[in-house]
């Protein structure tokens, strides 16, 4: 049987060119991720790998929805294999498993152009952070309230008036009241 894998990184992407791809692939059943490719603990990839029985075959649009890392995915791999479960990859068309010399070959090769290709996204927004912050820009949320709000907030701590009752007026959590009269 092929089960299907598919993760997105951020609630802003969304799964259906993978599923869509896993789909055609003719994956019986798919097992999805909203998160980071770097938390150890995916739920989705840890329900795959459990439905999974020896002889099955995990697949996977492009390497790096299953691993951040080439540690990460050659442990991924390993484990599966022990199960007695193939891999495949769509969009490198390798598939692993532990009867074929070339297989592993290939897929530590992929591997490692993955984790490559990772690493130059990550020093390329690195650089772009540190540009823009060379420009004045530092990026990150806006400020909610200004330095004259934080003022009238601190004259409502002072006079007495409950943290929780200036929070609700506001509109905001007493962290966020805490957090700018601390501040500033």
């Amino acid at each position: 049987m092929n089960i299907g894998y598919a993760r997105v990184s951020t609630g802003l992407q969304n799964l259906d060119l993978q599923k869509d791809s896993l789909e055609k692939y003719n994956c019986e059943k798919i097992f999805t991720d909203h998160m980071s490719g770097s938390k150890k603990e995916r739920p989705g990839l840890k329900s795959a790998v459990e439905f999974s029985r020896p002889g099955d075959t995990i697949v996977v649009w492009r390497l790096d929805r299953l691993g951040r890392n080439m540690e990460d995915l050659i442990n991924i791999v390993n484990s599966l294999n022990n199960k007695g479960v193939s891999f495949h990859s769509l969009q490198e068309n390798i598939t692993m498993d532990k009867s074929s010399s070339t297989g592993q070959l290939m897929f530590h090769l992929f591997a490692a152009f993955a984790e490559f290709e990772r690493n130059l996204i990550l020093e390329r927004s690195a650089a772009g952070r540190e540009a823009a912050r060379a420009r004045g820009r530092l990026g990150g949320r806006p400020e909610k309230f200004s330095k004259q709000d934080v003022k009238l907030l601190k004259t409502l701590v002072e006079s007495g008036t409950p943290i929780k009752s200036i929070a609700d007026s506001w509109g905001v959590s007493r962290t966020t009241i805490y957090r700018y009269i601390n501040k500033f």
